[in-house]
């Protein structure tokens, strides 16, 4: 739960799986609360992730869902746009003050590497590193 009383989310994946690979997961275990009472909504309004989730696969998903997204396109995206003139297509929408909020997510991560076990991934089965990674984050809300 967090601190709202919600359940976390967390998906573990090997550590040689690229972060896109495992976008859908993700998007599939997010429930956003409703104020009120009723089941939470399957889909956020929208997405802010870094540029590892930066693909057209991607992004054409979120556009068919009609969740907003706000990711940095990276470099060798934007030359191959630019190769292909007029072709290429529009830059995708960017916006960097949505995009500095992530901050908060990038500093939870920090603290969470903090702890060694954590940060090496000592543990070889992933409900062990799962369970770590819960109580690290209690008693990081705890101390907060």
């Amino acid at each position: 739960m967090d601190g709202r009383g919600l359940p976390l989310s967390i998906v573990l994946t090997p550590g040689n799986v690229n972060d896109c690979t495992a976008f859908t997961q993700v998007l599939a275990a997010i429930a956003v609360p409703r104020p009120g009472r009723g089941r939470p909504r399957r889909r956020p309004d929208r997405v802010i992730a870094d540029k590892a989730y930066s693909s057209a696969a991607i992004r054409r998903s979120l556009r068919a869902r009609g969740i907003a997204a706000t990711i940095p396109e990276r470099v060798d995206q934007q030359a191959g746009r630019l190769r292909r003139g007029s072709h290429g297509g529009r830059p995708p929408v960017f916006d960097p003050a949505l995009s500095n909020r992530r901050n908060v997510v990038e500093r939870c991560i920090g603290r969470l590497k903090q702890w060694r076990g954590i940060a090496t991934r000592y543990d070889t089965l992933a409900r062990n590193y799962r369970a770590a990674i819960v109580l690290v984050t209690a008693l990081l809300w705890i101390n907060t």
